[in-house]
């Protein structure tokens, strides 16, 4: 089968011709149809300090992917050959005390597909059963392959209540992006998005962001003042992985407000711990999905109206995946999407 592989230590990637993965009697064969290229997929290609320190070549990258079961393992049950499936990426050990309390999402045995093991830029991928969600008909191809990274925003933005809220993200990629509709569909007040990439608050603007706030163009502070915010922001989703966002955050969020935290940190964050403390401010740090109350949470959003479409930019064949990662990289995607099959 052709696959994009991370074939040795050094920057780039590779699409070759690989095995097709042998599933195991608890796993389903899946048929790839659509991939999405993710941040991480990025560092990977690159080979940062990150990847360096992670991954292991060869290994076949991808985590964000839809396709149709092909083989089902002979000790799984609720697949049949032809359903339709997305794939949650943490696969968990299932044995330690997160995992048997019901909290796999925070399970400190995490492996992640395409990361720790082959994942689904390529025809085929074998996982987990326990690992596949059934996609409903009324979602498309192309929004089933970004179910994982809408996960995401759905994970973190819910984890507060929105209702008649005024929420600040910080950060507005594509996650960030998703979460300002689920915020809005979610009963949001205001929701201002901030980022330094033009185009991506185009798109913010475009989920229903009440302002979009490019950092050193405008201040929050007057954004406030315009939507007639009296106090501070009520929720906070820190989405850019920049220590000057978490700055932001903390010196708007009003007194008792409440943050959460999914960005990652290329560097340690130097925050005002004191001013969380004498503000009464919860912070939270959010890591993938619940598994998979997030999932159900998603697909009931999308069936009721939530549209996360404009978020998908671009569409390339596997085989152009350098002019896919290069279009990534400029800024001016969002979301891109490989068509495998």
């Amino acid at each position: 089968m052709k696959a994009l592989v991370k074939a040795e230590a050094a920057p780039g990637l590779k699409l070759q011709d690989v095995d097709s993965p042998e599933p195991g009697p608890n796993d389903l064969l899946i048929e790839v149809n659509r991939a999405a290229i993710c941040g991480t997929d990025l560092h990977i290609f690159d080979w940062d300090h990150w990847a360096r320190g992670v991954i292991e070549p060869p290994l076949v990258i991808g985590h964000e992917f839809v396709g149709r079961v092909v083989e089902v393992g002979e000790h799984v049950s609720g697949f049949e050959v032809g359903t339709r499936v997305a794939g949650e990426g943490h696969i968990i050990c299932g044995h330690c005390r997160n995992c048997r309390a019901g909290h796999g999402h925070l399970c400190r045995n995490t492996v992640g597909i395409g990361i720790h093991r082959d994942g689904g830029f390529a025809e085929f991928v074998a996982i987990p059963a326990a690992n596949a969600y059934a996609v409903p008909d009324f979602i498309s191809d192309d929004t089933a392959a970004v179910l994982d990274p809408l996960g995401n925003a759905v994970h973190t933005a819910l984890t507060y209540d929105l209702v008649g809220e005024d929420v600040l993200i910080t950060g507005a990629g594509p996650i960030g992006q998703m979460a300002v509709a689920v915020c809005r569909h979610a009963g949001a007040r205001h929701v201002v998005a901030t980022d330094i990439q033009p185009s991506r608050l185009a798109v913010a603007r475009e989920m229903g962001a009440s302002r979009a706030v490019e950092p050193g163009e405008e201040s929050l502070r007057a954004v406030m003042a315009d939507l007639g915010m009296t106090e501070g922001f009520d929720v906070a989703l820190e989405m850019s992985g920049h220590s000057a966002a978490v700055t932001d955050v903390i010196s708007v969020v009003n007194h008792g407000g409440k943050v959460a935290l999914l960005g990652l940190f290329a560097q340690p964050a130097a925050i005002d711990l004191n001013q969380a403390i004498l503000k009464g401010l919860t912070i939270k740090g959010i890591y993938g999905r619940k598994m998979f109350e997030t999932w159900y949470k998603a697909t009931a959003m999308l069936e009721s109206g939530l549209d996360v479409a404009p978020v998908i930019s671009h569409h390339f064949r596997l085989e152009d995946f350098e002019l896919a990662f290069e279009v990534l990289r400029s800024g001016d995607a969002s979301k891109v999407v490989l068509e495998v099959s």
